[in-house]
């Protein structure tokens, strides 16, 4: 039901053609070795694949990357949604609706294709997918002059992000058929909160595309109605996502205090937490209303802190031991009951 063609239209016009191309200093294959090296001994985790080469992109190619990726988990959740609705959405109800869901998409897409620095892409839903090592050179360019600081070293202190994703996706077996087993669940219960005959009464326009892309920041596409079989679903994904990311956060800036002498200036950026984030985390969030707010990545972050500190680098990475030592959204927000569950069962 998705125009995905007409999809990838907006999101090139709304990601826009910042000038200076992909092109990034430095030896980017250079850059990622080194971050492997040093996330590796860090955290003690052994990638059970090589890593992909580092790519420096361009937004336009970002946005075609990471709407192939959506368009793998949404084709058959509308699918199903249309089989479900026999037949409602059936000519050019069905044109009106895949016009505004493909406003929403490439809206979403083309916008966040400015604020994301750098992403491993990695599609949930289909493990035969390539994953990526994605680099944004203009947004990373024009982040490095705002926050003035050395382009170099903020593009090695993202890398170390993103290498640790795909030193945890490659190191951990379990946790990508895990995550992909929570979203499974979550989607095959969505239903869409969509009006075709309101639909059919206006549809999208030109003049619609600017108010879509700016709208599109305070919604998602699927609107969910939380009962609390499907609430029990959201918890332990967002659980498991804010400790992905705050475990990348928190590698990121450990073994970025011995590298990178103005780790303190990259720290400092304004709304750094937030442009940081992946983008597949982002669009999903989005695309589901389940939108994590900057407080619960520092929430996740904070956790492997605090274990850290308290407990040591060696100790915090027993939540990769399997999907039993996650922990819950209450133990991230009370890492002492983490302990006392799993690293201390005894006591």
């Amino acid at each position: 039901m998705i125009d995905w063609t007409l999809a990838g239209r907006v999101a090139r016009f709304a990601a826009g053609t910042p000038a200076g191309g992909p092109a990034l200093p430095g030896d980017l294959d250079a850059l990622a070795a080194g971050a492997e090296q040093r996330v590796v001994a860090y955290t003690g985790l052994v990638p059970g694949a090589p890593l992909p080469a580092p790519e420096a992109v361009d937004r336009q190619l970002w946005a075609e990357i990471n709407l192939a990726g959506m368009r793998k988990m949404l084709d058959p959740v509308i699918e199903r949604l249309e089989s479900r609705r026999s037949g409602v959405l059936g000519g050019p109800l069905r044109a009106a609706a895949g016009t505004l869901l493909a406003l929403e998409v490439g809206g979403l897409t083309g916008l966040l294709s400015q604020r994301v620095l750098g992403q491993y892409e990695l599609v949930l839903l289909d493990p035969d997918s390539r994953t990526r090592l994605l680099f944004l050179a203009p947004n990373l360019r024009e982040a490095a002059g705002r926050l003035n600081v050395d382009l170099e070293q903020l593009v090695a202190w993202v890398g170390f992000h993103e290498v640790t994703h795909a030193v945890q996706f490659t190191s951990v077996p379990w946790l990508r058929d895990h995550l992909a087993g929570l979203l499974r669940e979550l989607l095959a219960s969505v239903d869409l909160e969509f009006d075709p005959r309101a639909a059919m009464r206006r549809l999208p326009t030109r003049d619609d595309l600017e108010r879509v892309v700016a709208a599109v920041r305070e919604g998602g596409l699927v609107q969910l109605v939380a009962g609390p079989e499907r609430m029990a679903i959201i918890d332990r994904l967002q659980a498991a996502m804010a400790v992905v990311e705050g475990h990348a956060e928190h590698v990121m800036d450990a073994v970025g205090r011995e590298a990178l002498p103005d780790l303190d200036a990259l720290r400092r950026g304004p709304g750094r937490r937030r442009a940081e984030r992946s983008g597949p985390w982002k669009l999903l969030e989005r695309l589901l209303g389940l939108e994590l707010k900057l407080r619960q990545y520092q929430v996740g972050k904070r956790f492997c802190d605090t274990v850290a500190e308290r407990e040591g680098v060696e100790a915090l990475h027993r939540v990769f031991d399997g999907p039993e030592s996650l922990p819950t959204w209450a133990e991230l927000e009370d890492p002492d009951s983490w302990i006392a569950r799993v690293l201390r069962p005894a006591a």
